[in-house]
């Protein structure tokens, strides 16, 4: 036991001075119980339970000698405890208070001086002064307090309220009045001139009102003050006095912020002494002065005041108003939103006032794309493009269409992307003004800065128009040198040689065509190169590019095409010679059956080239016969049907397992062609495996 004892706890053990906390009780049963108690009833019976306070004995003051005894100990109490906390406001006027309880008035006054020289700014003590000198009818002390209260602090408002209620309440107008005039010298706000004003119109001097109101306006010019003054004239019958007041309202507040308040206010006066057009030129001139963001309301009256009295055109200008408006908020929101401007514009247009119209052109276009990039500016280039056309169009100014032709172009990031269209419309336009330099000058900077198919075609067509050859050449050789891919070019600078009957230019073009390493759309040069040849009547050529275009691809519409140009070449020869009316049907015939064995020649290589080097290749295939069927077919009496029927494969319908992510999903039916020769082969087999397995019979039997 020793051991365990710790000399630092005073030779106690851990186990006795461990903190032994009781054990948090286990709640077995946790439903609710049947009689729910609420906190309301728990505070009530706190409340219920709760000890009488203990207060002091009343003590009863039966003699002068006590009561003597009982003052001097409360003012012992009241100055010791000022002498402790001298600062303490709420104390002074509770010692105050005690000796105004006591009749001792002029004790009293003496702990209000001495209050005052502590905090004379605190108005809550000259109020409480003056009321208790009131309270008691010591009227002239109470003025000489107001006095004194209203010098020291003029600006707070209360003191001068009381001091004039209590002179009204004597009696004492004049006094009241001269209270006032003091008051008025210090500027007070606007309730302190409206009070002095409604002090006047209670005794009925309306004239004085008047003055007041002069002196009101003129301290503060505020719309709200204005529009008092006007509704005091109105209300003692004084119509023209308060359009004159409306009037220098407006003179001296047309640009104040609450300008709108006062256009309504006046337009409404005006309304109601049935003057609808004086109204009416109110509400214009408001509408022309204040900024659209803050003319909501007045919109809103216009529209009503011309339902009311105007007619179609009146009520028409005040919807176009308010729809301007409505476009001015969202613009104002939003301004790259693009398509407000375009209704916006729109509305402008209908209304047709050039200014304005060309006003918000130029705010619309002021709002450039935040980005360089194309998807960004493809509706913002509208906006130049419709300004520029109804400056041409409906303006009908050249020279203004010309200077928004050119910024717009000055201002599109060409390096990075341009608009065709645009570089397009800007010379269209100098075309319509005949100055076909200024024309070629927009659409070679063009060509220069941002090259397009576009630019070079409409570029090339308006230089043939011309009947300029030549700008046509070299503006087709300028295409290819930019584009040497773009097939429709080279296949048009053909067409035009061609046309021009310089057949040699126009093969020399389609060769450098065909020799281009790449193309966009080969197939359609090729084609263009086939037919020009033979519409030249150039058969040998056109087999020989026939041969080269085979070499280059194998496709099934290329031996298609071939063949059917060998089955007509040979006619077309046969038309085109000269011979004897008799011996005529016997050339052709014979000139037919050449043609026949050209195609069929066709058809028996690719279909060896079929068999032999893409057998894969069977739908292929099958097409290529079918074809060959059709037009041995089409000859007639000279077609052999049964050269084709041979080769014909039988068609078998087949399932293929599917394939997908997870595995394997089901089968697919797909057809399949048997040709003759894999049926041979498949019969082959079957022999061989018959003859193989007859002979391990006899074996095993041996």
């Amino acid at each position: 036991m020793a051991k365990e004892a710790d000399p630092t706890l005073g030779y106690l053990t851990r186990k006795d001075t461990e903190v032994k906390l009781p054990r948090p009780t286990r709640v077995k049963n946790k439903t609710p119980a049947p009689i729910q108690i609420t906190a309301e009833q728990i505070l009530r019976e706190a409340r219920e339970r709760q000890e009488a306070e203990i207060r002091p004995p009343k003590q009863k003051i039966t003699d002068a000698t006590e009561l003597s005894e009982y003052r001097l100990r409360k003012r012992k109490e009241f100055e010791d405890l000022i002498r402790r906390v001298r600062w303490n406001i709420s104390v002074w006027i509770k010692y105050a208070q005690w000796e105004e309880s006591q009749k001792d008035f002029n004790r009293a006054r003496s702990v209000w001086e001495r209050a005052l020289e502590v905090d004379y700014r605190n108005h809550t003590l000259w109020l409480k002064y003056a009321e208790v000198e009131m309270k008691n009818k010591f009227i002239n002390h109470a003025r000489n307090v107001w006095d004194r209260a209203v010098t020291l602090l003029p600006r707070v408002d209360q003191l001068w309220y009381k001091y004039i209620h209590m002179e009204e309440m004597l009696g004492n107008v004049a006094g009241a009045r001269q209270i006032f005039e003091r008051w008025m010298n210090w500027m007070p706000d606007q309730q302190g001139w409206l009070s002095y004003i409604k002090f006047e119109l209670r005794y009925n001097e309306i004239e004085r009102a008047r003055q007041i109101f002069e002196r009101f306006v003129q301290c503060h010019p505020k719309v709200a003050a204005w529009i008092r003054f006007a509704k005091f004239e109105m209300k003692n019958g004084e119509a023209a006095r308060s359009r004159n007041v409306y009037e220098r309202a407006v003179e001296k507040l047309a640009d104040d912020e609450e300008a709108e308040q006062l256009f309504v206010a006046f337009a409404e006066f005006e309304e109601r002494c049935k003057e609808s057009e004086r109204a009416r030129c109110i509400y214009k001139f408001a509408l022309d002065h204040i900024p659209k963001g803050r003319a909501e309301d007045l919109y809103r009256k216009f529209v009503a005041f011309e339902k009311q009295y105007g007619d179609k055109e009146g009520i028409e200008v005040a919807i176009v108003g308010k729809r301007r408006f409505q476009y001015e908020d969202e613009v104002r929101k939003n301004p790259l939103n693009y398509d407000s401007w375009f209704d916006y514009i729109r509305l402008e247009e209908n209304v047709g006032n050039k200014d304005r119209i060309r006003e918000v052109y130029e705010r619309a276009i002021s709002n450039v794309p935040p980005a360089e990039e194309k998807r960004y500016w493809q509706r913002y280039i509208y906006l130049w493009i419709n300004y520029a056309l109804y400056e041409e169009l409906d303006a009908e100014d050249v020279e203004r269409t010309r200077d928004v032709y050119r910024e717009c172009l000055k201002l599109i990031p060409h390096e990075k992307f341009s608009f065709a269209k645009l570089w397009l419309l800007a010379a269209q336009f100098e075309i319509r003004q005949l100055n076909l330099k200024a024309a070629r000058q927009i659409l070679g900077n063009a060509i220069g800065k941002a090259p397009k198919d576009k630019i070079f075609k409409k570029y090339i067509e308006i230089e043939l128009q011309l009947g300029n050859i030549d700008r046509g050449r070299k503006l087709y050789e300028k295409y290819l040198e930019w584009a040497p891919e773009n097939c429709y070019a080279w296949s048009k600078y053909a067409e035009l040689e061609r046309s021009l009957c310089e057949t040699e230019r126009a093969r020399a073009i389609f060769e450098l065509a065909i020799a281009q390493p790449a193309l966009d759309m080969p197939e359609l040069l090729w084609k263009a190169y086939i037919d020009f040849e033979i519409s030249e009547g150039e058969f040998e050529r056109t087999r020989e590019l026939y041969e080269r275009l085979l070499d280059r691809t194998k496709h099934l519409k290329v031996w298609i095409s071939y063949a059917k140009f060998e089955a007509s070449a040979m006619e077309e020869d046969a038309k085109g010679s000269d011979f004897a009316e008799d011996d005529l049907q016997e050339h052709h015939h014979e000139q037919k059956k050449q043609c026949i064995q050209h195609a069929r020649r066709v058809f028996e290589k690719a279909i060896n080239y079929y068999r032999t080097s893409a057998p894969e290749l069977k739908e292929e295939r099958a097409m290529l016969l079918e074809e060959w069927l059709n037009m041995e077919s089409s000859f007639g009496e000279l077609g052999d049907i049964s050269l084709v029927q041979a080769k014909l494969p039988k068609k078998l319908k087949k399932r293929r397992q599917m394939v997908s992510e997870d595995g394997p999903a089901g089968y697919e039916e797909y057809i399949d062609y048997m040709f003759p020769e894999e049926t041979q082969t498949t019969n082959l087999k079957i022999l061989e495996a018959a003859y193989k397995w007859k002979k391990q019979k006899i074996s095993d039997e041996d």
